[in-house]
């Protein structure tokens, strides 16, 4: 293979590791209180009250719990947020 062709391989495979689904996790941590949890999710994802207590739980009982999934940009940005409110959260690819 030429010098091109691994080149041109290095941005197909770089375009098809952003296309595939993105997860936002939140890990539970000893600090924040699970009402402040609960909050967070329903401002940042616009998430019911139902909803944004049935993730906090499961981060609470699990330890963890994939909060949304999506493109990748909007992973980072969602991810920043919740750094931004101090709770443990993380990106991960969805392989299938």
């Amino acid at each position: 293979m030429s010098g091109t062709d691994l080149e041109e391989l290095s941005v197909v495979a770089t375009a098809e590791e952003t296309d595939l689904p993105w997860c936002v996790v939140v890990h539970d941590d000893p600090v924040n209180l699970m009402s402040f949890v609960q909050l967070v999710f329903r401002r940042i994802f616009g998430y019911s009250t139902e909803k944004a207590m049935a993730l906090m739980l499961e981060v609470h009982h699990a330890g963890r719990s994939i909060v949304w999934r999506g493109e990748r940009e909007k992973a980072e940005l969602y991810v920043q947020q919740l750094q931004s409110y101090q709770l443990l959260a993380v990106m991960e690819r969805v392989e299938e």
